[in-house]
């Protein structure tokens, strides 16, 4: 028998023994499998997967069929084949649920370490956030687990009270995984890993082949629906650097890039206008894409700047909604923090007038509830810092979490009764946008370094 028959008869016996094991134990480690043809083989294709140490083995299972991958292949490689390598890897990093399915994480990647373990704590702690919060965050996140559908999704209608006026099954989708991922979970950890699977796997299911995963919607809500389904699958990829996500991932960004309008931005048609606030969440989008490590064009960067600048009022502080447009509290909150991302200094001209105008003139008061406005503007204070961001945060984290529901069907969510959108939003998008605004503490990490601040 010859030698590399011998070895691959030696390797898949131990194959298939750690495979046995695993499903006795529904986990296995981090197994890499990798083959190479030489040049006169009959072209057959690298085939690579990773099975993580917290994914059971039904759940590989699931994702292989998806990525429609040829597991007779795996085992009919012809006499040429040069290498087979079974390589497991196990370190302490894969008890860390932020890092679970690959064991390694980017250290450049920045933005959303602070979610769990003792960074979280410390983040909690360091920025103002307490029990009350902490417990407002996760009583909503079990009334969202409580809304999610058969098939994975959510709908901004029901099954619960007050919902929205229209229908958009992309956006409500995208905004509860959003709420999970912001408190540590991802479709491979954290209490609410199997919600988040089922959801990644229905808003995977929409995207067609130029990336678009809202094709479903109505109206002008789609680009806001694809820009929400981008953020999400962007960070969960930026979160466990899954391979099965990335490709998604991947193909959202390179849409959001394709549908730029001259102007900068985006608004309700690819490549037609822009707007304020369909435009915030784009960049959003593109940076957790970005901070992921998938590929985005640089050259969007300038031109988003271009369509901010557009929008300013410069030194005096304030943006609008689009240009030669009256500024707005919601705009300019928005504004900020997407010239935040996209490098503007803290100490440039504008950010203070525009923050500190903000906190003096439209504060968080419980009788005037906007939490759209009120998720850009804790962003934006939060990675400012200092002495605005203390007096906004005293004033959100003893407003928000009285304002959630406490008893009843509804408990955990936050009517969107008095809210500025909520009439039109409903329960699910109010909920979410709280939820956030009392995750600010950890959900991204301060773009400014806070040490030395006055």
């Amino acid at each position: 028998m010859p030698s590399w028959l011998i070895s691959m008869v030696v390797h898949l016996t131990l194959l298939l023994v750690l495979a046995l094991i695993g499903r006795s134990t529904n986990k296995v480690g981090r197994i890499e499998l990798l083959f190479r043809q030489s040049s006169e083989s009959s072209g057959m294709e690298l085939a690579e997967f990773t099975i993580a140490a917290t994914a059971p083995l039904e759940s590989f299972e699931r994702s292989m069929e998806e990525e429609r991958i040829d597991t007779t292949q795996l085992v009919s490689l012809d006499a040429e084949a040069e290498m087979f390598s079974l390589v497991p890897k196990l370190d302490a990093s894969l008890f860390d649920p932020v890092v679970a399915s690959t064991g390694q994480l980017d250290k450049s990647n920045k933005m959303f370490q602070g979610r769990s373990g003792t960074m979280k704590a410390r983040l909690l702690k360091m920025y103002g956030g307490d029990q009350t919060t902490e417990d407002a965050v996760e009583a909503g996140l079990v009334w969202l687990k409580r809304q999610q559908l058969r098939n994975g999704s959510w709908s901004l209608h029901g099954p619960y009270a007050n919902g929205a006026r229209g229908e958009n099954q992309t956006s409500a989708t995208a905004m509860a995984m959003l709420a999970f991922m912001g408190a540590g979970s991802t479709h491979r950890g954290g209490p609410y890993q199997k919600e988040l699977l089922r959801a990644a796997r229905w808003l995977v299911a929409k995207q067609d082949r130029q990336g678009f995963l809202a094709g479903s919607e109505m109206g002008h809500e789609r680009m806001y629906s694809q820009a929400q389904a981008t953020i999400a699958l962007c960070e969960l990829y930026a979160m466990t650097g899954d391979s099965w996500i990335r490709p998604y991932a991947q193909s959202a960004c390179d849409f959001a890039v394709a549908s730029q309008s001259p102007q900068g931005g985006w608004r309700y048609q690819p490549r037609m206008d822009s707007d304020t606030s369909v435009t915030g969440w784009f960049v959003m989008g593109l940076k957790s894409g970005d901070a992921g490590g998938l590929e985005v064009d640089p050259y969007i960067w300038p031109k988003i700047e271009r369509y901010f600048d557009s929008v300013s009022q410069g030194y005096t502080g304030g943006y609008s909604y689009m240009p030669n447009v009256a500024p707005s509290p919601a705009m300019t909150a928005e504004g900020v923090l997407c010239h935040q991302y996209l490098g503007r200094q803290r100490n440039m001209p504008g950010m203070a007038q525009s923050l500190g105008t903000l906190v003096q003139n439209h504060p968080v008061k419980a009788n005037e509830a906007d939490v759209y406005y009120w998720y850009y503007a804790t962003q934006a204070l939060h990675h400012y810092g200092g002495p605005l961001w203390n007096q906004w945060n005293e004033e959100l984290k003893a407003t928000l979490p009285a304002r959630q529901e406490k008893r009843g069907r509804e408990h955990g969510s936050w009517s969107p009764s008095g809210d500025a959108w909520g009439g039109y939003a409903g329960r699910l998008y109010t909920t979410c946008l709280s939820i956030y605004c009392l995750e600010v503490y950890y959900r991204h990490l301060p773009l400014y370094d806070h040490a030395e601040l006055d």
